[in-house]
């Protein structure tokens, strides 16, 4: 008997290791039959795949699901390829699905599944691809077979939804031999035209064989290179065609195409009251904001009193007059003060008034500069004499010198 003992938790990471280690139920390929199947409010899928003798539960997230190109249901017979590992909360080991096909499908399923995966890796099936539908297109394109019931359909809800749209029925086959190159070329024709705003191309239901055309890489090409928003609109609520993962919104029916790609008249009139109604009440509370300023500014005490202010103004332009004419003055008086002073030291040294005095300056007779001494005079020579009231011009006949 072993004596060692493990806790739960320990048992199970013991069985989950085991199963995680064989190579074959890393990546298995189960068959059965879909039983119990739910979709959690997460978007993840519960289910159990059943044969005659057993079953197993099976999981598949959300973010795998989304790529599915069918709902699975209850009783459908599908392939489904994961790992299996055991789930500890509940003890038992279920198959973690990441693909899953529907079984019995053969060849055609196949190759839908490898053009998905070739145009889903280009990024054709990408969001940022997907162009609006105009709010209300003035002429819509279909691109249908002319006999069959989805163009009736079609044409019945456009016009009871709005009778003022034109439509342009472009006939083609949507199945057999060339239809997928009939359609192709009826979306490039459409894109040469400048008077078309949607194009809606689809057919009614029918097994895969029958909607073929709408997987045919021609088709998705031509409506992911189409500058024209495309609507598909194939009578299949739930299986996608390629086609539907590439057109900018995918209708679950011919109707519903219609539907989607025309608002009805009563909804325009709603809205168009509602525009109405917005734009009415915006500029009434614009008015209504504008009144309120400029009663602001009509009661401004500016506006108020405003003789009193220019009568203020005038009375500080007084003073500031009274106050330059002051300091002028006083400038005036202190230079008046500095040249009085000025003229009587001018008046001090002013050679004249010495001259008054009885004194008198000679100079050479034809120069200005004072003669100071004897010695810059010589006899025979003639000088002039300033006095105070005149000059006279002197000659020079002898010369005595002060000892």
């Amino acid at each position: 008997m072993s004596s060692v003992i493990l806790t739960v938790h320990q048992v199970n990471e013991y069985v989950r290791i085991l199963l995680a280690r064989d190579p074959l139920l890393r990546n298995v390929r189960v068959r059965g039959e879909i039983s119990n199947f739910k979709i959690h409010s997460s978007g993840h899928m519960y289910f159990s795949l059943k044969d005659e003798q057993d079953r197993i539960q099976c999981v598949l997230f959300r973010q795998k699901g989304d790529g599915l190109s069918f709902l699975p249901r209850d009783g459908m017979q599908v392939i489904a390829e994961g790992t299996v590992s055991l789930y500890g909360r509940d003890g038992q080991y279920q198959l973690y699905v990441y693909e899953m096909e529907q079984d019995g499908l053969g060849d055609l399923h196949l190759a839908f599944e490898k053009m998905k995966k070739m145009l889903r890796e280009e990024g054709l099936f990408d969001a940022v691809h997907k162009k609006p539908l105009p709010l209300l297109p003035q002429k819509i394109a279909v691109v249908t077979s002319h006999t069959g019931a989805a163009v009736r359909d079609i044409i019945r809800v456009i016009k009871h939804r709005n009778k003022n749209i034109d439509i342009l029925i472009i006939p083609v086959s949507v199945q057999g031999r060339g239809a997928a190159r009939q359609i192709a070329r009826a979306i490039d024709y459409i894109n040469t035209r400048s008077d078309i705003d949607l194009i809606i191309t689809g057919r009614g239901g029918g097994s895969i064989e029958e909607l073929w055309a709408f997987n045919e890489e021609i088709v998705a090409r031509a409506i992911h290179q189409s500058k024209i928003p495309v609507i598909t609109a194939i009578g299949h609520e739930t299986d996608f065609t390629i086609a539907d993962f590439v057109a900018d919104v995918r209708a679950a029916t011919p109707s519903n195409g219609a539907e989607l790609a025309v608002p009805e008249a009563s909804y325009m009139r709603s809205l168009i009251d509602g525009f109405t109604k917005n734009l009415s009440d915006t500029m009434t509370s614009y008015l209504k904001t504008k009144r309120h300023q400029l009663d602001l500014i009509k009661n401004h005490y500016v506006f108020q009193t405003s003789r009193m202010l220019i009568d203020q103004h005038s009375q500080y332009l007084d003073q500031l007059t009274q106050r330059f004419s002051s300091a002028m003055q006083s400038i005036l008086n202190k230079n008046y003060d500095q040249l009085s002073k000025a003229v009587v030291t001018l008046e001090a040294i002013n050679p004249l008034k010495v001259l008054s005095r009885g004194y008198a300056i000679a100079t050479p007779e034809n120069g200005t500069k004072p003669i100071r001494s004897v010695k810059e005079i010589s006899p025979s020579q003639r000088i002039n004499v300033l006095f105070s009231d005149g000059q006279t011009v002197c000659y020079i006949e002898d010369i005595k010198t002060m000892k």
